[in-house]
């Protein structure tokens, strides 16, 4: 866990202080799959700026999840460069919005940030490509390797009566009931 201690900074109010840092990234778990970051210590650029009413965070990094497609279950990379900012009031009161949850005693939880900003920068579902055209769902073949389709089997006669009773309009008349 990466955390940074302000109490080294001994910054004055209108003052910035640009440092570097590496931010331990933990792996991700989604939807029971583990996507693992790269490089998992990041490389980062850390800068602290103290104003008369509080002090703004800024954290700027890159990464990649490396991890299984949703569609395909392969191999799947997505690069994120991402820039964060928090506010942390010098009294925020019981307001919520004035402080951030990423400090407590001078400690700024830089691995916990960072997290929580990948998890918000995830697309709905992390894809080896954009065309990705996932598995067959009769055979569980990948379709990205061989496309191709199932010829519908003639359906078992014994369903015959059933069929015919669910497209009469006896059916239709008992289901609008």
């Amino acid at each position: 866990m990466t955390t940074f201690d302000l109490r080294s900074l001994a910054l004055r109010s209108g003052e910035e202080r640009r440092e570097a840092v590496e931010v331990e990234l933990e792996p991700l778990v989604l939807g029971g799959q583990e996507y693992a970051p790269e490089p998992s210590l990041a490389p980062a650029e850390l800068s602290v700026t103290k104003a008369s009413s509080g002090t703004v965070f800024e954290l700027a990094f890159r990464v990649s999840l490396h991890g299984p497609c949703f569609r395909c279950l392969g191999d799947a990379t997505l690069p994120l460069s991402l820039r964060l900012r928090e506010y942390q009031a010098a009294d925020p009161g019981d307001d919520d919005e004035l402080a951030t949850e990423y400090l407590a005693d001078d400690l700024l939880d830089v691995s916990a940030w960072a997290r929580d900003a990948i998890a918000l920068a995830l697309p709905d579902k992390i894809l080896c490509r954009p065309d990705c055209a996932g598995l067959c769902p009769v055979c569980g073949g990948d379709l990205n390797a061989e496309p191709h389709e199932h010829v519908q089997e003639e359906p078992d006669p014994r369903w015959s009566v059933l069929r015919a009773f669910a497209s009469s309009d006896a059916a239709r008349e008992q289901y609008e009931e």
